[in-house]
């Protein structure tokens, strides 16, 4: 209402200089409360300079979640829950070397209602994003190894009402959730914001700095630096800096820290009165996960044809989920422990020969074999996309018999064959070209006895070459083209 005013009846006086007088007003407003710290060694809401908001927090208050935990500090306060998967809920990434996958990660969401204020919530912004990077990262150093605790692990933080680093309240709420989860974190993480007032922006020294912990929205606002520390009683796990003067003195940047720490210590001992350390035990809604080496040669045998065998095993012993890594990990999950041991000891006995085609303990039949001509070595195929994969693609070059006693004679075109420049994310290419097709020259078979396929030898064949760079060398071809050329935006994926 002060502002309104004062802005209003100078405006009156001043109407071309708009601008001016709100500046005016917020650096007369920045060097009163600096000037009300300096001597009084009060705040605007009459806290002590490194006073931290009170705070109250509560753990296991959602019933049906994994982990849940309320953490208010003065007017913030975040619902963060934790929620824990098999190895199959890993957050996948696209990104332009490739798909990798996230083992943990801490969304945050900020709705306009935290603030009083209405408006539209759609996907996530670039200071959601950030500050859900930010929680994510104070977290990461106290979780255990994926060795000893084989879950995937994923944390919201819903922002309920904010007046002042959400984030800080994101990464305590965060840490409490994990622990009512029954997470064996090493130890129990807090954040602070800390933040300082200048008398004189221009002159940036440690006498002229006043260091204030848990800032309030008004202090973000008015003040010279944005301080986040994250960390436990021994050390710091994470910290983001954003300053408003001309650079920090290593003075004022210890006298900071130390407070910041301090500040850290209280918030982690009012943590413990809501729960001091993980839960002994899971919950019973979490799945339970058992794992399994087999070799990578099998890995086919448990997946079968088309995904047949691994959905039959699931489905059998009422398993939430099987997942298969490259390196021959299989992550068995589900919340029968009898069952499970029962679908560990039927995957033995498949990638051991030993046999058993569904979960029923039957013998499997032997897999039918291509039974139609053999591929010509040299010759060049139009073979059809049954897989795209990171490392490759696999095509059908030969059709099975038709009444599907037999199947198809399939074969791998590796990544370094799929074209003759270099090939960076093999999905994005093969899906930026909208085929359903390649043309591919059989190789014959490799030292493992699997065919092996080159879209390389053919574009080579037919004169294209790799010296034109990723401008977009066209293929060229001597017969009429059966498949679309490569545009500029296919090669340079």
């Amino acid at each position: 209402e002060l502002s309104k005013r004062v802005t209003e009846e100078m405006e009156e006086l001043f109407p071309e200089e708009t601008a001016a007088v709100k500046s005016a007003y917020k650096d007369l407003m920045c060097r009163r409360i600096f000037q009300l710290g300096k001597t009084e060694g009060v705040r605007i809401d009459g806290r002590r300079l490194d006073e931290v908001r009170p705070i109250d927090s509560e753990a296991g208050l959602l019933p049906r979640v994994h982990g849940s935990a309320l953490f208010t500090r003065g007017e913030t306060q975040t619902v963060a829950t934790a929620t824990l998967g098999d190895s199959g809920m890993k957050q996948k990434i696209d990104k332009i070397d490739g798909m990798t996958e996230k083992r943990f990660y801490l969304q945050y969401t900020f709705p306009p209602s935290c603030v009083g204020e209405t408006g539209r919530v759609g996907a996530p912004g670039r200071r959601e994003v950030g500050h859900g990077n930010l929680a994510e990262r104070a977290l990461i150093p106290t979780l255990p190894t994926e060795t000893d605790f084989p879950y995937t692990i994923r944390v919201e933080s819903l922002v309920t009402e904010s007046n002042g680093s959400s984030s800080m309240a994101s990464v305590c709420g965060g840490c409490l959730a994990l622990m009512d989860a029954g997470v064996p974190i090493k130890s129990p993480v807090a954040g602070i914001a800390m933040g300082m007032l200048l008398g004189d922006k221009s002159d940036v020294s440690d006498e002229n700095a006043v260091i204030v912990s848990d800032i309030l929205g008004t202090e973000d606002a008015l003040g010279t630096m944005d301080f986040k520390v994250a960390g436990d009683k021994e050390g710091i796990t994470t910290f983001q800096l954003d300053i408003k003067c001309e650079g920090l003195t290593l003075e004022t940047m210890a006298r900071a820290l130390h407070q910041a720490k301090e500040g850290r210590i209280h918030i982690l001992g009012e943590m413990e009165k809501a729960l001091a350390e993980p839960r002994g035990e899971l919950p019973p809604t979490v799945p339970k996960v058992i794992m399994v080496k087999i070799s990578e040669d099998s890995i086919g045998k448990v997946i079968g044809p088309g995904g047949k065998q691994i959905r039959a095993l699931i489905e059998d012993f009422g398993l939430s989920n099987i997942n298969v890594d490259e390196s021959g990990e299989v992550q068995i999950s589900g919340y029968d422990a009898s069952q499970m041991e029962k679908a560990k000891e039927m995957i033995l006995k498949l990638t051991s020969g030993g046999g058993g085609g569904g979960g029923r303990g039957g013998r499997r039949e032997p897999r039918p074999e291509y039974a139609g001509p053999p591929p010509e070595e040299g010759k060049v195929y139009e073979g059809k996309i049954t897989g795209i994969h990171n490392f490759g693609v696999f095509l059908e070059i030969l059709p099975g018999a038709e009444d599907g006693s037999t199947p198809a004679l399939e074969g791998l075109c590796h990544v370094s064959q799929l074209h003759v420049e270099r090939v960076r994310n093999c999905e994005g290419f093969v899906r930026s070209m909208n085929v359903e097709t390649l043309e591919v020259m059989y190789q014959g078979k490799n030292n493992q006895g699997k065919h092996q396929l080159s879209r390389k030898a053919v574009l080579e064949s037919r004169g294209v070459n790799g010296r034109g760079g990723s401008g977009g060398q066209q293929e060229r071809r001597s017969a009429p083209p059966q498949q679309p050329e490569m545009s500029k935006e296919e090669v340079d994926v």
